[in-house]
């Protein structure tokens, strides 16, 4: 293990990172706190002023993690370094992605994923008086539609494609949670006057340089929404790459914990949405838990654990409410791209056995983003899981993969 290895190494900074970071330097633990964005937050606080790295808390951004050569010893990269990096307990707080369903006209310039182009929206892409049609299934959906609506977007319509009885059910639940009912009125209220419908989705883009109007389906009536941007996404996906990499179990719905949300591996510990989708509330307490455990203090985190069933239950009804359904299985078309790295169509994988099968025939997965999309496609639309992860989790530079050299200052 290296000299400079930290007490506890935490990959991830937003609100699950972040609150395994306080409860671990609250403990007297030396930390490390790694994010492969250029600002703390994730995605839901993402750029927010009051953040602040925890007391006793070092902070690196902009690095990635692409390789653990030996147990205590993580590669990483930078756009301009590479270093190497010991811990003594290590925390995955990696987060989750969005999934992206195939269908024509899907990789058209302007249809994005929801979570993304609320990022950019973030970050400065004019969105003020632009037509926006937001679409997928899940919470985010408003989140986004919420955010865009406040800073000038012309929201066109909202497409949720679970029915209108699961949504009905989950509201009807939302009574069992006060603190979740009064979030989602509120939010409900910042969207009067915008279309809601649900038992609705995209079927395909249209344009020809850029999007022009998306067509969506709905009853058995299809129809065309002129739009400047689709924003699109299909519930998230956990990043379990790197807990692969490392040999942590998964589960069906993530990285697997036990009740101090260690993994199979011991000393290393996940925490939020890697362990499954579960919202803000459930990524705050098990950082905590996860911070109090990887510092030495197991008795503190156990008053965390009620909560956190609470906000697990949750979770669930959250799960069920926005399930994918059957039909949209049927949304890729024989010559839509499915792999859009290394411009693979549906026609193609289909004939395929198998995950290995169609990366060695098609070169599907082989690209730039590793399968980070392809495969959570793939996952919902043939049953295909990854059989397995090798460095680099991401691409590296050919000089990193020699072996960092320098140390994080």
């Amino acid at each position: 293990m290296p000299e400079s290895a930290y007490d506890v190494v935490i990959i991830g900074a937003g609100p699950a990172g972040l609150a395994a970071a306080r409860s671990a330097a609250a403990c007297g633990a030396t930390v490390m706190l790694v994010d492969d964005n250029p600002q703390t937050g994730g995605q839901i606080w993402r750029g927010e002023p009051r953040l602040a790295v925890p007391s006793g808390a070092s902070l690196v951004c902009g690095a990635r993690v692409f390789a653990a050569p030996a147990p205590g010893r993580l590669w990483l990269e930078t756009f301009d370094r590479d270093f190497e990096l010991g811990y003594r307990r290590l925390i995955l707080a990696t987060g989750a992605r969005e999934r992206f369903l195939p269908f024509p006209g899907w990789t058209l310039p302007n249809v994005m994923g929801a979570g993304g182009f609320e990022a950019l929206a973030k970050s400065g892409l004019p969105i003020r008086g632009k037509r926006v049609v937001v679409a997928g299934s899940g919470p985010l959906l408003l989140a986004v539609a919420r955010y865009l609506r406040a800073h000038g977007a012309e929201l066109r319509l909202i497409a949720e494609q679970a029915s209108r009885a699961a949504l009905v059910r989950f509201t009807l639940g939302l009574s069992r949670h006060p603190g979740k009912l009064w979030e989602a009125v509120q939010l409900r209220a910042r969207l009067l006057g915008t279309r809601y419908l649900s038992a609705c989705w995209p079927i395909a883009a249209d344009g020809g340089a850029r999007l022009e109007s998306v067509t969506l389906y709905r009853a058995g009536r299809t129809w065309r929404e002129p739009c400047d941007y689709l924003a699109c996404g299909f519930g998230l996906v956990p990043n379990v790459e790197l807990p692969a990499l490392l040999g942590c179990r998964l589960g069906a719905s993530g990285v697997a914990v036990d009740e101090y949300q260690q993994t199979s591996v011991a000393g290393i510990y996940a925490a939020g949405e890697v362990t499954g989708i579960g919202g803000l509330d459930l990524s705050l307490v098990e950082g905590e838990i996860a911070g109090f455990a990887a510092a030495g203090k197991p008795d503190s985190a156990r008053p965390l654990f009620s909560a956190r069933e609470r906000h697990r239950r949750f979770a669930a009804a959250l799960d069920r409410a926005f399930a994918l359904r059957e039909e949209l299985k049927n949304l890729p078309q024989d010559d839509t791209l499915v792999c859009r790295c290394e411009d693979v169509a549906f026609e193609r994988i289909r004939r395929r056995s198998g995950w290995r099968d169609a990366k060695l025939q098609t070169r599907c997965g082989m690209g730039p983003c590793q399968g980070r999309v392809c495969g959570a496609a793939l996952e919902f639309l043939l049953g295909w899981k990854p059989d397995s992860v090798r460095p680099p989790v991401f691409p590296a530079r050919i000089a990193s993969l020699s072996g960092p050299r320098c140390p994080p200052r």
